[in-house]
């Protein structure tokens, strides 16, 4: 989504400094900025019928600098010009006009600069521009101009001249008398050919001429030899002239968005060239005359149809910057890592699976993008990293011998009752209802999950012995409440199998038994791969499961059209406002995208077009499987075996790792350590050298079994980085014990832990003269484990003694219970209610709040949204809301966990199972969620604050950390679509149930 941003970052860069270069005021020039009467100019003083009057000091005539800019004028007083005896500069930027004022004429005989950039402007006055003789520097970008009088090719001492976004077919012929001309600006405007015109030039430093229809270059335009920077992005071109390669002056060219399908042999001559760009074109070869380049800075050739890189690019000694991203590129020559000044390599969206030796010595690249390719040497998880664990991992497999591990996450979803456990049981333990496997004895097995199922389950599934072929088997919950937990699971390289009991499947019931599923794994997995099996087949007659089966295989293929669609309206929406003017979509606030940025909007236009790119793969047909079926099951088997051993789905399955990195996870889950909750850091140490890794070579190992999900090790958490959690089997029971809802098993489970300290305490407290413990006693602890109970399950609240007796026998001592819950605030399930940001509790009980639990809808300060305050009296402030709308899907367990992120920056809170009241020191603010109440509104989430107007910035300064910080959970999520939008504080203060939403991007 950055790739289109960042890739003209740098060229932005240089049009900007020269344009600074250009307009930078002198500071020996004495300068008067003046706004029109009443203030600054806002939305009332522009919806005014009566035009702003300007108000002049009385003395004025020793002006030399005079800025006017941003105040809505669209005329100037009456001899302005004469009074401005000394006037040199006048700025009238974004103003009204539809017509240079004569004042403009007046000046004419010394003004030096005018830039009247964003008006309305639709003619010249050949008199007025004819009297700007003395002019060098003239700013007409931005207006409504058809044409330019010829009497602008008599202003012989111009030196620079803006006129981009205008409606220009054509130049007058008198534009060649410009012969001072450096710097010009013509890019969008409605030209149909290269202006021949601009051959005269001969004093030509800048030119852009991007986003016209030039369709062709003339061969004589090697006359501009004193051309140092030339824009023609987007501008048609089919080929470069021959001419164009004497351009021996050009430092950086911009080629973008053209259809470039390569470049003259004699292009090696540009060997000024330090930046490139030719990005967006027909690109099937690397151009050859590139590699001559020696001086080359920059180079981007992002979507291209390259397929290789060759070897010869490490002639290219001084590249810092190197864009290759959304290519066909299948590998890397060795020769690349000999660029070793890169600081910038973008390599993400491409087929490139293995790097070449030695990738570590590019460590000066701090830019460094790489997504999107079947990577197994280094895997993705190393790659993703950063180039030091790169380095690492290459080092270590040196070191190393290579061990390859064909292991692949399978993960069961569905709905509760869906067939999940039974069918994980039948296809990891070759059984099938009723009987096991291969003839063996007969036993029976219950057609559903026994009672008390365990929730989220893991099993080691070996699948093909003969290969070593692996399945991690993690059969998710269908329960509801655990879903703050499941997108822990979701991860990307893992194959998703959608479990659907076919026996009580409606098509009503599509929505939330398949379709909510896929839009959630989409949302978190862009591109995965999903199969979906019917199970309880056997209970369906066979006319009614083909029926089901293709219902559900046309309503998933009904939904991924509707949501394109949605997606492709969107983005023809961002492609239409990117064609109009920034000053028109800036004029009215009911215009799509309303002062929006034109880099923001491609930013947007390339994320929809990653979400287009990246749909699920739902492999079809439907499977239907009966548990009591073998051959059904052995069907199942193979056809996820197939998928699995499909190199280009699965890439991963074959990636391979040093030896010692898989005997240091192997060690791990070997006893005694296999059956500890945690390892130290130094346990982990020892462990490593076993496996033959020194301690500098083991942060490296254990970062990868983190990313591949084989362990938890929190290198970036100064309370976690010294503890290594390699028993995720228990780490998931454990969370299985807080999501499990039911009252009595609770108080069961917390019965049996005080049970136990009151036996273990007796046996140390034990005499012949003691009595056992009246049985008034149990009672009240029992009344108080009820409260307790009570409180979780209403108002997520434990204290820290009792979550201890509740993971019995998960915990034992009081530094596994911190460190659990360290780490369960790391997730994102609770935090410490009444712990102060770094003191210690000195003793006193800690609280403990889970916010998935939280029942009551609102908390108690739900009288200050509708406009009063606590105490019940109105209040006048302006309202700041941001709002996040989710029209396809809501990441489940995401206002729960942002509840959690934002505790460190908010105290006196109070929280509601869709609300949060709190304060950011003195300045209060609301966090709100409001589920979507029919199909066609979207689930929304807003953060709040107000204050005073001239005290607004505080509530500015309020929200910016909490929505800095749902941003970031937000990335978990790439493949979701969501928009940001700026309510209305006049409609939020009258009232309005539906406000008006300015963008927010």
């Amino acid at each position: 989504m950055a790739g289109t941003d960042s890739g003209n970052l740098k060229t932005v860069r240089l049009w900007r400094d020269a344009a600074l270069r250009a307009r930078k005021l002198r500071s020996n020039l004495r300068q008067l900025t003046l706004s029109s009467a009443g203030g600054c100019p806002g939305t009332d003083q522009l919806d005014s019928p009566d035009a702003p009057q300007l108000l002049l000091p009385a003395n004025i005539g020793d002006i030399e600098v005079l800025n006017l800019g941003n105040n809505g004028l669209e005329e100037v007083p009456d001899g302005l010009g004469s009074a401005l005896g000394s006037l040199r500069v006048l700025v009238l930027r974004r103003n009204r006009f539809a017509q240079l004022p004569q004042a403009v004429a007046e000046l004419g005989h010394h003004l030096t600069e005018l830039d009247v950039s964003h008006n309305r402007l639709s003619v010249l006055g050949a008199e007025a521009v004819g009297a700007l003789r003395e002019l060098r520097k003239l700013n007409l970008s931005h207006n409504q101009l058809p044409a330019l009088p010829a009497q602008l090719g008599a202003l012989v001492h111009l030196e620079e001249l803006d006129v981009s976004f205008n409606r220009l077919a054509h130049l007058p012929d008198s534009f060649a008398g410009l012969s001072r001309l450096r710097t010009l600006d013509v890019d969008h405007n409605q030209l149909t050919a290269f202006p021949r015109q601009l051959l005269q030039l001969v004093a030509l430093e800048e030119l852009d001429v991007s986003s016209n229809r030039l369709r062709g270059l003339p061969e004589d335009i090697s006359a501009l030899r004193a051309l140092k920077i030339l824009w023609l992005s987007g501008a048609e071109l089919g080929t470069l002239p021959s001419g164009f390669c004497e351009l021996a002056s050009l430092e950086s060219l911009m080629l973008d968005n053209n259809g470039l399908r390569a470049l003259p042999a004699q292009f090696s001559r540009l060997q000024r060239l330090k930046m490139l760009n030719l990005s967006s074109n027909l690109l099937e070869e690397f151009p050859a005359a590139l590699l001559p380049l020696a001086g080359l800075e920059e180079l981007y050739l992002s979507r291209n149809q390259l397929t290789s890189v060759p070897c010869l690019i490490s002639g290219l000694g001084r590249l810092l910057t190197l864009w290759l991203d959304n290519n066909r590129i299948r590998y890397l020559p060795d020769s690349i890592v000999e660029l070793t000044g890169l600081e910038e390599l973008v390599l993400q969206g491409n087929q490139i699976a293995v790097l070449p030796d030695n990738f570590g010595q590019l460590s000066r690249v701090g830019l460094w993008k790489i997504k999107d390719n079947p990577l197994i040497q280094p895997p993705y998880e190393v790659c993703m990293k950063g180039i030091p664990y790169i380095a690492a991992y290459q080092k270590e497999l040196a070191h190393s011998q290579p061990a390859v591990q064909p292991r692949l996450k399978l993960l069961l979803m569905g709905q509760k009752a869906a067939g999940k456990t039974l069918l994980r049981h039948c296809l990891t333990e070759d059984r099938v209802e009723g009987k096991l496997g291969g003839g063996g004895q007969e036993k029976t097995y219950p057609p559903s999950p026994p009672p008390g199922s365990k929730g989220i389950e893991v099993t080691s599934w070996t699948a093909d012995a003969s290969r070593g072929l692996r399945f991690i088997v993690y059969d998710l919950a269908g329960d509801e409440r655990y879903e703050v937990i499941q997108p822990f699971f979701l991860s990307p390289g893992a194959l998703y199998v959608l479990v659907v009991n076919l026996a009580t499947y409606e098509p009503l019931r599509f929505p939330t038994t398949v379709g909510s599923f896929l839009h959630r794994v989409g949302a978190r997995v862009p591109h995965a791969v999903v199969c979906i099996v019917g199970t309880h087949a056997d209970l369906c007659g066979e006319q009614e499961l083909e029926e089901k089966c293709l219902d559900i295989h046309r309503q998933i293929a009904l939904q991924e059209k509707h949501d394109a669609e949605g997606l492709s309206r969107l983005a023809q929406v961002v492609d239409e406002a990117l064609a109009r003017d920034f000053e028109l979509r800036s004029a009215s606030p009911h215009a799509a995208y309303y002062g929006v940025s034109d880099k923001n909007l491609r930013r947007r236009k390339a994320h929809f077009q990653y979400l287009l790119n990246h749909r699920l793969q739902i492999l079809s047909p439907v499977l239907p499987v009966s548990c009591r079926d073998p051959r059904q099951l052995q069907r199942l088997r193979d056809k996820l075996l197939s998928v699995a051993e499909h190199r280009e789905i699965f890439p991963n399955l074959h990636r391979v790792l040093p030896r010692s990195w898989q005997v240091l996870e192997e060690l791990h889950f070997q006893p005694p350590q296999a059956q500890r909750l945690w390892l130290s850091w130094w346990d982990s140490a020892r462990l490593g050298l076993q496996a033959g890794l020194t301690e500098d070579r083991l942060q490296s190992a254990l970062s990868y079994l983190h990313e591949s999900g084989k362990l938890l090790y929190f290198e970036d958490s100064p309370a976690l980085k010294e503890h290594v959690f390699h028993n995720l089997s228990r780490l998931i029971d454990i969370l299985n014990v807080f999501f499990q809802r039911d009252p009595s098993l609770l108080l069961h489970k917390l019965l049996l832990g005080t049970s136990g300290e009151a036996e273990a305490e007796g046996r140390a407290e034990s005499s012949p003269l003691m009595a056992p413990p009246a049985p008034s006693q149990d009672a009240l602890r029992a009344t108080q484990l009820h409260h307790y109970v009570e409180g979780f399950l209403l108002h997520g609240l434990l204290p820290a003694h009792v979550i201890r007796l509740l993971l019995k026998p998960h915990v034992q001592a009081q530094q596994d219970l911190q460190l659990l819950l360290e780490l369960l605030e790391k997730m994102g399930l609770c935090y410490c209610l009444n712990k102060a940001k770094g003191k210690p509790l000195n003793g006193s009980t800690a609280w403990y709040k889970f916010p998935c639990y939280v029942q009551n809808e609102v908390p108690h300060a739900e009288a200050w949204i509708n406009g009063t305050n606590l105490a019940g009296q109105s209040f006048v402030a302006e309202q700041l809301q941001i709002e996040y709308s989710f029209p396809f899907t809501f990441p489940p367990g995401l206002f729960a966990r942002y509840s959690v992120q934002i505790n460190n920056h908010v105290v006196h809170r109070s929280d509601g199972k869709l609300q949060i009241f709190a304060y950011r020191g003195k300045v209060p603010v609301v966090v709100s969620y409001r589920p979507a109440k029919g199909v066609l509104q979207p689930d929304t989430l807003s953060i709040a604050s107000h204050a005073s107007l001239p005290n607004i910035w505080t509530a500015w300064q309020a929200i910016t950390p909490l929505v800095e910080e749902l941003n970031v959970l937000l990335q978990e999520w790439p493949g979701l679509h969501y928009t940001v939008h700026i309510l209305c504080s006049k409609c939020l203060k009258r009232g309005s149930p539906n406000p008006h939403a300015f963008p927010g991007l």
